[in-house]
């Protein structure tokens, strides 16, 4: 069979080269324990769901490009210098920032310098706003966080337990599952649009609390109540990636 007899066929059947879908990589137990968990957890109620502090890490670069930008130019001009984006190779550096989210509300932004570690996790963040952010929202709130070292660490769990704090069982490489993933990519579409873009990481930083602080609990609330259709989709794809 000819390759042109392929194209044919294919073009017949309305199928085109697309660019294929960019996921995290989910062996067979990363699958079960995503089925396993939405099956339990598509059935809770709105008001179950509003009761979950959504929490993480998120970093942002100085630079971006996302690969959309386009020039007009005649053969030839690639490499003149009205049709070359020059950008950093590393983003011209990045910040890390900590935030959660929980009904329509959400805590306040923290910037994070350097790694972090179980210890700097319980003072920098557990005790100064987890906590007292749990307490003000009464009984039966929960505290959400992926499986990332420093949440994971024995100084963390032992300064959860001794406090209290209900934690929700999380699955692994289930980026999709958690609504703040959806609130980062708004915060940072906000500040690229922003008419006085950051020229340095202090001011990203500056940029990123500001336009943080200007999400408003409308935008919040529709990510949080999307967690039903968030277990549904990963249950019903049998643990395999979602549109979200």
């Amino acid at each position: 069979m000819s390759t042109q007899t392929v194209r044919n066929r294919l073009k017949a059947y309305q199928l085109k080269a697309r660019r294929p879908y960019t996921g995290t990589i989910l062996l067979r137990r990363h699958r079960n324990n995503r089925r396993n968990w939405t099956r339990v957890h598509r059935r809770w109620a709105l008001r179950q769901w509003n009761n979950v502090l959504f929490s993480d890490e998120s970093r942002f670069c100085l630079q971006h490009g996302d690969g959309r930008r386009r020039v007009w130019r005649r053969r030839g001009e690639r490499f003149a210098n009205c049709c070359v984006a020059e950008r950093d190779r590393f983003g011209g550096g990045s910040v890390m920032v900590w935030g959660g989210i929980c009904g329509g509300t959400r805590t306040r932004l923290l910037v994070l310098n350097g790694n972090l570690t179980g210890i700097r996790y319980r003072d920098e963040i557990l005790r100064p706003v987890v906590l007292p952010f749990l307490r003000r929202h009464g009984v039966g709130a929960i505290l959400q966080q992926d499986n990332a070292p420093a949440h994971t660490s024995r100084v963390s769990r032992t300064f959860l337990q001794q406090n209290n704090v209900q934690v929700l069982d999380w699955p692994s490489k289930s980026p999709d599952l958690s609504p703040i993933e959806h609130v980062w990519d708004v915060l940072g579409r906000r500040v690229r649009e922003r008419q006085n873009q950051p020229s340095n990481l202090q001011e990203l930083a500056q940029a990123l609390i500001a336009e943080w602080n200007n999400i408003s609990p409308r935008i919040i609330r529709r990510f949080t109540s999307s967690m039903r259709r968030r277990c549904n989709a990963v249950y019903f794809a049998n643990g395999g990636h979602t549109r979200y």
